[in-house]
């Protein structure tokens, strides 16, 4: 288990990146703007999925735990954002990619998002929760009988 990889490619942070350059790029080719204008709520959508990820970042690096989604867990983090959800930075980056598209008056990435988080999902957060479910155990059932993934489901 010490080589266990709980994720291949694509990592979430190449889904949401991906994405991001394809509604840039969507936007320049064909142009989709939104009904009103939101770029103000739009800085503090941004702000905050910016901050929930610095702040979910920062909880792992004190735990001295791995944050990269291809190695394996060291250990298992409940506190900080962690005790609010089980995946802080995930809904970060999809918090802040609506915001993006909220400022940028970008509608592409506003579609973007609900892919990202779809994607996110099945081709990441579903690996790695089997993953800290083989490695962590009744420490990790008792953590997810408890907190959310995704915040809301």
């Amino acid at each position: 288990m010490a080589n266990e990889t709980p994720n291949t490619l694509p990592w979430p942070p190449m889904i949401f990146g991906g994405l991001v350059v394809l509604g840039l790029l969507m936007q320049h080719t064909y142009p989709l703007g939104l009904v009103a204008n939101f770029k103000t709520p739009g800085y503090a959508v941004l702000t905050f999925g910016i901050v929930l990820d610095v702040w979910a970042m920062v909880t792992m690096a004190s735990a001295r735990t791995n944050i990269l989604p291809h190695r394996a867990a060291d250990r298992l983090v409940t506190t900080g954002p962690f005790a609010l959800m089980r995946n802080p930075i995930y809904v970060g980056n999809s918090v802040a990619t609506l915001g993006l598209g909220l400022v940028l008056q970008n509608g592409w990435l506003v579609i973007a998002t609900p892919i990202a988080i779809i994607a996110t999902h099945h081709l990441a957060v579903v690996r790695e929760q089997a993953h800290l479910e083989r490695k962590f155990g009744e420490q990790w059932s008792g953590y997810a009988s408890r907190v959310k993934a995704w915040w809301v489901v």
